[in-house]
């Protein structure tokens, strides 16, 4: 059947204005559930090991991500404080004998301040007070929504009206916009470059192309959540940073490359320590190298005590 060119050019046209209009729609699922988590107690599988089922849903609609639960509180004796806002949530409060300051302890996506007991307990060893707070989306704080550490700056900004210091992607992008906040030293555990560059990693881990869905996710995650979400990037937050920083990272992790974490470093304005696990990926780093977590935090908080 003979077709005209203008004919032709008009399908062609509606087909590519389809094809946009579909992948904005399949973005916008994305990022909505991206930056909003689920009330389910169902544990969150990791992309690499969804079925091709699963990757497939993920790929069209978004993975599940159930909200990150409280599933255990503290052995010591602790005190619930109340922290308030423009986003209310709650941290709780581990007093050290003769304390010699005080930790504050954020933990990174999907995750609770439950997930952090075990920094908390080393810091204690170690003589420091902490307090674990719960960021957007996570355990007490009010709501289901995440910025992945842009919006929960404030947070860390309220919780530092009680404390002298504390503990990366929310710290980071708090400490380059505050100076002479009353900070002695920070430990960052494995921060993203960019909320693109971690984006793109999770399409890769499945094995899908990053580009254009990846950029389209961002986009719409900061409509959905009315902030620039292009502009979220740690590597530029780094350079404002001119307390003393620990910087942590796993050789084989999937999601935060090394020269996104090389970048980082770099970018740092005050002393700086760099310490590589070679074989952990983006995961507790106490699980498989908990001795040297240990001693490398020891070394660092010792050397800044000293000063």
């Amino acid at each position: 059947m003979y077709i005209r060119k203008g004919k032709k050019r008009r399908i062609l046209l509606w087909s590519i204005g389809l094809i946009v209009l579909l992948m904005n729609i399949v973005a916008a699922l994305h990022a909505y559930r991206f930056t909003h988590f689920e009330p389910t107690t169902e544990k969150r599988v990791k992309p690499d090991a969804l079925s091709f089922s699963q990757k497939l849903s993920a790929v069209l609609t978004g993975a599940d991500n159930p909200r990150p639960q409280l599933f255990t509180t503290p052995q010591q004796s602790y005190v619930t404080l109340k922290i308030g806002g423009s986003h209310p949530t709650e941290g709780w409060y581990i007093k050290a004998p003769d304390s010699k300051g005080i930790v504050l302890i954020c933990h990174g996506y999907g995750s609770s301040k439950a997930g952090m007991l075990d920094r908390a307990e080393a810091f204690l060893n170690e003589g420091y007070s902490t307090l674990l707070i719960d960021l957007m989306g996570a355990g007490a704080a009010k709501g289901n929504e995440t910025t992945i550490g842009y919006k929960e700056a404030e947070q860390v900004a309220e919780s530092v009206k009680l404390l002298e210091q504390m503990g990366a992607v929310s710290i980071m992008r708090y400490l380059s916009q505050t100076p002479g906040v009353p900070v002695q030293a920070t430990i960052l555990e494995c921060p993203f470059g960019s909320l693109l560059q971690t984006v793109s990693a999770r399409f890769s881990v499945m094995g899908v192309p990053a580009f254009p869905m990846a950029h389209l996710l961002v986009l719409w995650g900061g409509v959905e959540n009315q902030f620039n979400a292009f502009e979220h990037c740690p590597i530029d937050y780094a350079a404002g940073i001119k307390c003393p920083v620990l910087l942590l990272s796993g050789g084989s992790d999937k999601y935060v490359s090394r020269s996104e974490i090389e970048a980082i470093y770099h970018n740092l304005r005050g002393r700086k320590v760099l310490k590589i696990y070679p074989l952990a990926g983006h995961e507790n780093y106490l699980n498989r190298y908990k001795a040297e977590w240990i001693g490398d935090v020891h070394d660092f908080l010792t050397a800044e005590a000293g000063k």
